[in-house]
């Protein structure tokens, strides 16, 4: 009887790995009005009135607030995209990104 050799039919499959995760912060600052930032967070990052109202309330108090989680770019994108909106009404308002940890 001849050796039969059995092959398994067993495919490897890459494991993708997720993409790293960045932080978008609101720095409080004294000179921007409440009610600006209020309308860039509901324009940039389509929260609703309550939340927005909510995270810049959290920012004041502390100082800074983490708006948002998103990869790399959607989060450099929207933190450039709302400081720009500042800017251009001339106020200090400014947003950055973290790694996440």
């Amino acid at each position: 009887m001849p050796d039969t050799v059995v092959k398994p039919r067993t495919k490897t499959r890459p494991k993708t790995a997720r993409p790293p995760l960045y932080k978008v912060i609101l720095l409080n600052d004294d000179f921007t009005p409440r009610e600006f930032v209020v309308q860039v967070l509901k324009a940039v990052f389509r929260m609703n009135a309550e939340h927005a109202n909510h995270v810049m309330l959290t920012a004041h108090q502390k100082g800074a607030c983490v708006i948002a989680v998103y990869t790399r770019d959607v989060a450099e994108t929207k933190a450039k995209e709302a400081t720009e909106l500042g800017k251009e009404k001339g106020y200090p308002l400014f947003f950055t990104t973290e790694p996440e940890n």
